[in-house]
């Protein structure tokens, strides 16, 4: 073999283009994946679902549905409590004057609550995106910042400070339930009675006076009797008491969403501090194969130049 002909022998070796070309057997497709490896619509479709906080938006929901159900039912029950007041109870205008300035800016502030948990809903729940394992697997390793533990930290105490906060609603809306309550089983007792001759009805009397919503001297300020009954028969009252009932279930699922909602926020922050701990142990181990493989390069290099 000359000389020629080796170096003929090792281009063609060395070059797969110059090597003859062998079909080879193209394996049968499976599903909806093309032979490049490309995913179909069905396997991008449940990819995008198991990337979706489940968790995140139940308690969203949850939290949506139950302040939407607290602020437009105690809105409306209030705009009926001010009217039932001022037709059975409080006939002078300055006697409930006070307490209908109350009742508005009560309505006002149901305005705010609900914007404020709109937004706040919406951030948590993006939270919940890009802090769970899920989208780590759909967009790969993500680097977790001081400021984004930071940032779900303060999530989590936030939550903690309004889940606190809805306690005290919830136990703020359980009272005109409980005042309405009151009024309507003392009107089924005069349904009751009317069967009884000889104990009268007109002698059982709510006063609205003494749960101090309006003053000692406001006219007339209690009812009795058949007067009482047609109160409870009307349609601004069989609202209100059901419309309140109805906030105050919406003020305890709101309870509800936000210890979810706590729940996944101290999940989420426990995942990014350990994701944190890996990063660094991470680059230390980057740092330390990077270091041996300029050592392994530089020993290669002084071998070379020995021989």
């Amino acid at each position: 073999i000359t000389r020629p002909e080796m170096e003929i022998g090792r281009y063609h070796w060395m070059y797969r283009s110059s090597r003859p070309h062998r079909y080879h057997h193209v394996p049968a497709l499976r599903g909806n994946i093309s032979p490049l490896g490309i995913q179909g619509c069905f396997e991008c479709c449940i990819k995008c679902l198991g990337g979706v906080p489940y968790a995140s938006l139940v308690a969203t929901i949850l939290c949506f549905s139950g302040v939407a159900l607290f602020c437009g039912c105690g809105h409306v029950a209030l705009t009926g409590t001010v009217s039932i007041l001022e037709q059975h109870f409080s006939t002078t205008a300055s006697d409930h004057a006070l307490l209908s300035e109350v009742i508005q800016l009560m309505q006002y502030v149901i305005y705010g609550i609900a914007s404020f948990f709109f937004l706040y809903g919406i951030i948590l729940l993006a939270e919940g995106f890009y802090t769970t394992s899920a989208v780590k697997e759909l967009h790969g390793e993500f680097k977790t910042t001081a400021c984004g533990r930071c940032i779900s930290g303060m999530f989590v105490f936030l939550t903690y400070v309004l889940g606190v906060a809805w306690l005290g609603v919830f136990g703020f809306s359980a009272v005109p339930v409980f005042m309405f309550y009151n009024i309507w089983s003392t009107c089924e007792v005069i349904k009751s009675l009317q069967t009884n001759v000889t104990v009268p009805g007109d002698q059982i009397c709510v006063d609205i006076r003494q749960y101090g919503i309006i003053p000692w001297n406001a006219v007339p300020g209690k009812a009795c009797g058949p007067i009482l009954e047609n109160i409870c028969n009307t349609n601004e009252f069989y609202m209100s008491y059901h419309l309140f009932i109805v906030a105050c279930a919406g003020a305890g699922a709101t309870v509800i969403a936000l210890i979810h909602f706590l729940m996944i926020l101290s999940s989420n922050w426990a995942y990014l501090k350990d994701a944190s701990k890996m990063q660094a142990y991470q680059d230390i181990k980057a740092k330390e194969e990077q270091e041996l493989q300029d050592i392994q390069s530089r020993s290669k290099e002084q071998l070379n130049s020995y021989t």
